[in-house]
């Protein structure tokens, strides 16, 4: 189903109408108790905002594997104790990804919620 789709029954349910038949909702249907009407208004409001919010370009490299090159620039920066940021920018990848490589290659211990977990030494 499209996002414009969903908003517009959506609004149909908020303004206490059937979507489907185009009908008055009764008046004892739940659509018409206040917290759903409002809580329909809500939602409505969401879709919009989310619709009109630019979406983000990824970073160049983001998904492509990681090369030795990289790995070695990677390892360099974050032994000096260099800032990963510009690093991030400079590889063409997000912070998060740059970050979630040194935990697979050992380098940092992963945080709570990574999905990944640090590469077992051999």
């Amino acid at each position: 189903m499209e996002l414009q789709e969903a908003r517009a029954i959506v609004n149909a349910l908020a303004q206490g109408i059937h979507p489907v038949t185009g009908e008055a909702m009764p008046e004892d249907s739940p659509y018409n108790a206040p917290p759903v009407i409002r809580a329909l208004f809500a939602v409505s409001q969401a879709l919009d905002a989310k619709e009109g919010r630019p979406r983000r370009e990824p970073p160049p490299n983001a998904g492509k594997p990681w090369g030795p090159d990289e790995d070695a620039m990677l390892d360099a920066v974050f032994a000096a104790g260099g800032d990963l940021k510009p690093l991030a920018e400079a590889l063409g990848r997000t912070l998060f990804a740059v970050e979630s490589r040194l935990v697979k290659l050992g380098k940092l211990p992963p945080r709570s919620g990574m999905r990944i977990s640090a590469a077992r030494p051999a």
